[in-house]
């Protein structure tokens, strides 16, 4: 049975995972919203104006209500600017697994940082949602997001072929998961 109380906020040694607020437009515009590469990655449109992301962010904000939506910020801690986004996108809670989706911007990137939010996560699902499963997935090109998941102690379970179509060429689909019984080795 999982424990449903949403989003909550996470401190790591060099992160803060909040809720996002209005006020973090600018930061997402700059950093990653509308950056295509960032976004065609995990397969988001991109934001270009303010308006949009606001519009976004209302979405995003408004969704906090519900017990079982998780969606952070990821907060730089020194900065305190809006550097990506992570969040059990995906919450099953009739089979006790949720998957992870994540974005850092392309200048924070291979510093660790998403690894970092993502072991935070992990382990908010398995200790305070009550996870028996988490799993992820990324693109076979995404080779980046491939060594964060290897570093968070994912097992690979699969690949799609041809599952996404991208500039004129078919992509694969790669899942990874870590069970709670794996995760407290």
């Amino acid at each position: 049975m999982l424990n449903h109380f949403g989003t909550q906020s996470v401190e790591t040694e060099r992160l803060i995972l909040r809720r996002f607020r209005y006020s973090d437009n600018e930061a997402m515009l700059k950093n990653w919203i509308a950056d295509e590469k960032i976004q065609s990655m995990y397969s988001e449109p991109t934001y270009t104006t303010i308006e949009a992301i606001n519009e976004l962010l209302k979405k995003y904000i408004d969704s906090y209500e519900n017990s079982d939506y998780y969606r952070w910020a990821i907060i730089l801690k020194d900065s305190g600017e809006c550097i990506g986004q992570i969040a059990y996108f995906l919450v099953d809670t009739k089979n006790n697994f949720a998957e992870i989706e994540y974005c850092i911007g392309s200048d924070f990137q291979c510093k660790g940082l998403a690894t970092e939010a993502t072991k935070a996560v992990i382990e908010y699902g398995f200790s305070k949602i009550n996870l028996h499963k988490v799993q992820i997935c990324t693109k076979t090109i995404n080779i980046p997001s491939q060594k964060v998941i290897e570093k968070c102690g994912f097992h690979y379970e699969g690949t799609l072929r041809d599952y996404f179509y991208m500039n004129g060429e078919y992509v694969g689909r790669l899942y990874y998961s870590i069970l709670e019984t794996e995760y407290k080795r």
